[in-house]
């Protein structure tokens, strides 16, 4: 594994366990779950405890199996690592430009980037009927299954990185990442148990600071994006007279364009 690779691994790790959609659904299950039960913080740690193991699992299976998958494309395929590579280099700079957006224009709900506002409704119904700990275990279930494409951006990245080493010498760096994922949603539930903050302290400081969230994973994913298109420099090239085209090439013009697309809508209203 090359020497870049493993802080962006890491890096990845990061961004996701800063994702305010998993941590917003933590926030609202523990005050839901503490309306109906207020004596019982005991019962409330392992509801918030079996929700974070159901993401850490679901998250560990979802990562081998996009290893697996692209690994398989890689080998049945043969050279079209560095294709794979360079698609989800665009990939990667365009949701990096778009959580760069919202440090700007915020607006709730972005797609792959938060929970959509139409599912928060129905999710609150389900939280609200969440009466026993081991509810925390499906609603992490539910969360991971069906608000996928709010979180599942740096995963699929780190996994895409990690399919040329093959499933076996994955594995422990998804356990690793899945560590760092939930390292915030096990403060979090610890945290309230022991009277150090509340959910609300949790839930405010998340909307005062989701801009600035919102930009550190933009930045780094960008960042990442821009290394797998150089990774995929040779995938191909074409030349457009004076311009060498290529994944890289690509990938850094991409960035001004899409800039360029979001201000002119923007301003459009």
């Amino acid at each position: 594994m090359n020497g870049l690779t493993i802080p962006a691994i890491i890096s990845l790790a990061l961004i996701d366990a800063i994702n305010p959609c998993a941590i917003a659904v933590l926030g609202l299950l523990i005050i839901a779950y503490m309306t109906h039960n207020p004596k019982e913080k005991k019962r409330a740690l392992l509801a918030g405890l079996l929700f974070i193991a159901a993401v850490y699992l679901l998250y560990l299976v979802y990562g081998v199996l996009i290893v697996h998958v692209l690994g398989f494309g890689m080998g049945i395929f043969e050279g079209s690592e560095l294709l794979i590579y360079g698609l989800f280099s665009l990939l990667a700079i365009a949701l990096g430009v778009f959580n760069i957006k919202d440090f700007f224009w915020y607006r709730p709900g972005g797609l792959l980037r938060e929970m959509p506002m139409k599912w928060r409704p129905h999710v609150q119904k389900i939280l609200n009927g969440i009466e026993t700990p081991k509810g925390g275990f499906f609603l992490g279930i539910f969360v991971t299954l069906f608000l996928l494409p709010c979180t599942i951006g740096p995963l699929l990245m780190a996994a895409t990185m990690l399919a040329k080493y093959g499933v076996f010498a994955a594995v422990p760096w998804l356990i690793l990442y899945n560590a760092i994922f939930v390292i915030p949603m096990v403060a979090i539930v610890l945290g309230i148990y022991a009277g150090l903050t509340m959910v609300e302290n949790v839930t405010q400081w998340k909307d005062r600071n989701i801009k600035y969230l919102h930009l550190v994973a933009g930045a780094i994913m960008a960042a990442i994006g821009l290394y797998l298109a150089w990774e995929a420099e040779n995938a191909f090239h074409f030349l457009l007279g004076p311009l060498d085209l290529n994944f890289f090439t690509i990938g850094i013009a991409e960035i001004p364009i899409l800039l360029a697309v979001i201000w002119f809508r923007h301003k459009k209203g």
